[in-house]
């Protein structure tokens, strides 16, 4: 029935910040939609933005987000990159389980303390 994730939400303190933090940080691509709504492109997915009380139909809290992203970069060389940007990790490399498979995983914090995680599938 299902195929895939189109998008997600979070729920944040200050969208630009956030914006600049997944630019940054994540190499996310600034998307504006829907009368000035903001998100995160990245592939063929988004992460949509909004504030605490935007959206009345969720009971979303900022930083309640905890998100695995997927990437094709060696694990050392997104250590390298976090390290580069300030970002501290707060856990690993650890060997987790993802939706295909055993994944190697790192975990930092946004700046609204949702936990992302940027993963590779072991060979």
């Amino acid at each position: 029935m299902i195929s895939h994730i189109d998008h997600i939400v979070l729920t944040v303190t200050d969208i630009e910040r956030s914006v600049a933090f997944y630019q940054r940080v994540l190499h996310m691509e600034p998307v504006t939609f829907a009368a000035g709504r903001r998100a995160l492109r990245f592939g063929m997915q988004k992460i949509n933005l909004q504030t605490l009380g935007q959206e009345t139909r969720n009971r979303a809290g900022v930083g309640s987000g905890d998100l695995c992203l997927i990437t094709q970069w060696k694990l050392e060389d997104v250590i390298a990159h976090l390290q580069a940007k300030q970002v501290e990790i707060v856990e690993g490399p650890v060997t987790k389980s993802g939706a295909m498979g055993a994944i190697t995983s790192v975990y930092f914090n946004d700046p609204d303390l949702n936990l992302i995680e940027v993963s590779v599938y072991s060979q």
